[in-house]
């Protein structure tokens, strides 16, 4: 049988290959632009005749149809590695639990403790050497399918053919069965307009890059900015090696600023792991020999990342408190996005010769009831610490950067109360005090 006998063979209707899926089983969806709105849509249909079927997914943008059926939660349960905001109102609605992770460590999860007994994906069509690309989901959906049961593919003609350095495909032989459909466009995600406060943060980062050096840039608006500023600087030379490849590097790509021309260990080429943002981007991307996508597992390894000289890794948070601990993923207790690749390039970046780590964010917010707060806390109760203190290096707010690297209690309480916003400095004197961590000759 040749490569196409084979996938002929394996062609299955969306409601004919779902049979697949038992009560109990764990189902996987992989991430972002690759979720199989197709199959999802069958597998929702069959939900009176199922339960306790457990799926995961992550960065997933358009409704679930196995979760929006069944409020419930008896037939479907749905469970995320990373919210994207769709999935954050799922969480708020009791529809979604997060899975604590850092992206690193994903595919040996699977590889060493998980069980997925259908494994389900969309792909772009089949290439003439019988294999199918993974595409915006390449960083996590090969230790996926590899412990899969079933592995089922959907075969959606609107996603890119992204370049592998490994990990980036699978072979039919490997594959049970094949889905064909119409689908939408992809899914887009503009840059938003920066405020104010973003361009001031973005003005403190940029001057502390060097050319030649090799970026991160995090999920949110404020990397965006940043690259949006380096397209415009005197910069050259600079690199991405990234988790997650946004509009932020087609923009620096544009400006003639991304060749990656000095970069150590993959010289010339842009490493990635997921991709989503605008049409422009997926038709960067796709098939662009600038460009390849490599597992999580081996992107997001400080033992990496650390090779790369002058890392750069810019990042978001919600907040931090005075002992250096930030907070990049809930609300208190509300759950909003998840760890991410964050820490992973927190530590790397580290640990790279000339490598800088920035988490940002500014220094206040207005709530839903109009009440500015101040992002900088005296303390965190009951806010998940993404990043833990003895990591603190700089953070950024529209007031300033400060290194914390290495820095005391007291000396952390100075420089985070500096950037703070002025409103809530006098308080967070006072609470320093009380926490005996300010010293009598500061201001």
């Amino acid at each position: 049988m040749d490569i196409f006998e084979e996938y002929r063979a394996k062609l299955r209707t969306p409601e004919e290959a779902v049979w697949a899926v038992k009560s109990g089983d764990w189902v996987d969806y992989t991430t972002n632009v690759c979720f199989p709105t197709l199959l999802d849509a069958a597998l929702a249909k069959r939900r009176d005749e199922l339960s306790d079927v457990k799926i995961r997914g992550n960065l997933i943008f358009s409704p679930l149809q196995t979760v929006e059926c069944d409020p419930s939660r008896e037939h479907f349960l749905y469970n995320s590695w990373h919210c994207s905001a769709y999935e954050r109102t799922l969480c708020d609605r009791g529809l979604c639990n997060y899975i604590p992770m850092i992206f690193r460590n994903m595919t040996a999860y699977y590889r060493h403790f998980l069980t997925v007994n259908v494994a389900m994906m969309c792909v772009p069509p089949m290439d003439k050497h019988g294999y199918f690309n993974l595409s915006c989901a390449a960083g996590v959906a090969r230790g996926i399918l590899e412990k899969a049961d079933v592995v089922i593919l959907e075969v959606n003609e609107h996603l890119p053919r992204i370049l592998g350095g490994f990990d980036e495909s699978v072979h039919i032989s490997e594959v049970n069965f094949v889905v064909e459909g119409t689908h939408l466009p992809l899914p887009q995600f503009p840059v938003p307009k920066p405020t104010e406060e973003d361009l001031k943060i973005a003005e403190l980062i940029v001057p502390q890059i060097p050319s030649g050096a090799t970026l991160q840039l995090g999920i949110g608006g404020m990397p965006n900015v940043v690259g949006s500023l380096l397209a415009q600087s005197d910069l050259k030379d600079l690199g991405m090696h990234t988790e997650l490849c946004g509009d932020a590097y087609y923009a620096l790509h544009c400006a003639g600023k991304l060749t990656g021309a000095r970069c150590a260990i993959h010289r010339n080429k842009g490493m990635l792991g997921i991709v989503f943002g605008s049409q422009a981007l997926y038709d960067w991307v796709d098939q662009n020999p600038g460009i390849a996508a490599a597992p999580l597992e081996y992107i997001n390894a400080p033992e990496t990342i650390a090779r790369i000289d002058d890392m750069i890794s810019i990042n978001s948070c919600i907040a931090a408190d005075l002992y250096g601990q930030v907070c990049a993923e809930s609300a208190g207790l509300r759950h909003i996005s998840g760890t991410g690749g964050q820490l992973d390039y927190l530590t790397g970046a580290a640990m790279s010769r000339g490598g800088k780590a920035f988490i940002c964010m500014t220094s206040s917010y207005v709530d839903k009831s109009g009440v500015r707060r101040s992002r900088i806390l005296p303390h965190f109760s009951g806010d998940i610490v993404t990043d833990p203190r003895s990591q603190a290096y700089f953070i950024v707010t529209e007031n300033g950067a400060v290194n914390l690297a290495g820095r005391s209690t007291w000396e952390r309480a100075e420089l985070l109360i500096s950037i703070a916003h002025p409103d809530f400095q006098d308080t967070l004197i006072a609470a320093a005090q009380d926490q005996k961590i300010w010293r009598r000759s500061n201001r």
